[in-house]
């Protein structure tokens, strides 16, 4: 019985080459996309831009190369309160930057 349980977790795991392949194709793409947002001065946007790049392809790979997706909910909700400690962390280091002396 333990088994088919264990096999039927296994079952939810799996995500074809297909997706993969594409989800890397997305990642090299945002990663051209942030190279060349590096490049261009977008003034105070710059930095914005760059952060919400990154942040969609984490998302990428913690949902699929991760497989968070599948995870049971105790383990995705410490993702989600680190994350919001994380985003915590970047407002206040915002907040702090901005209003540094130039």
């Amino acid at each position: 019985m333990e088994e088919k349980h264990l096999e039927h977790q296994h079952d939810k795991h799996v995500t074809s080459y297909g997706i993969y392949i594409l989800v890397w194709l997305a990642l090299m793409i945002l990663t051209g996309l942030t190279v060349t947002v590096a490049g261009i001065n977008f003034g105070q946007l710059t930095v914005t831009t760059a952060l919400v790049i990154a942040s969609v392809k984490s998302y990428l790979v913690l949902t699929i190369f991760m497989h968070l997706r599948s995870e049971q909910k105790a383990f995705r909700v410490f993702i989600v309160i680190a994350l919001f400690f994380i985003i915590v962390s970047f407002i206040l280091l915002f907040a702090d930057y901005s209003f540094y002396v130039r």
